[in-house]
């Protein structure tokens, strides 16, 4: 799993990168649905992998059924991301974000809000319980500015 949320890193750099084209062409006031189809427009223009739906296996108590899951966005199998047009982003928005990875047990998500004046602002990022003690042994073992 540590392999895959340095691949998930990776393409969150470049995803927001694509993010913060859209906002800067497009800038904050607009509805959730202009701003997904835009993202995923400048995704392939810069040629990165996504999907926006799939059908996922869910187990319940020993009941595995599928189930189609509607995400805005999934990177490369690794990053899964969801879009806002919010004044503000409220914990509940979260949720679904965090439901997602875990169901479909990727360590990185982004929830990206582009009702934000600096598109930067509206950025949060999620990782999953399980890799926070990789992310944190990967901060201490880094060398340190002085």
């Amino acid at each position: 799993m540590h392999q895959e949320l340095q691949k998930a890193n990776a393409w969150r750099r470049i995803f927001i990168g694509a993010a913060i084209e859209v906002h800067r062409l497009k800038g904050p006031g607009l509805l959730e649905p202009i701003y997904r189809k835009c993202v995923r427009r400048e995704c392939e223009l810069r040629n990165i992998p996504t999907r926006y739906e799939l059908i996922v296996p869910i187990e319940y108590k020993g009941f595995v059924f599928e189930e189609p899951l509607r995400l805005d966005i999934l990177v490369d199998d690794c990053l899964i991301v969801e879009l806002k047009a919010v004044t503000k982003v409220l914990p509940i928005y979260k949720a679904p974000l965090l439901s997602y990875m875990k169901l479909l047990n990727k360590p990185l998500g982004l929830l990206i809000n582009f009702h934000e004046t600096v598109l930067k602002n509206g950025i949060h990022r999620l990782i999953l319980e399980e890799m926070r003690h990789v992310v944190a042994s990967d901060c201490q073992s880094a060398p340190r500015k002085h």
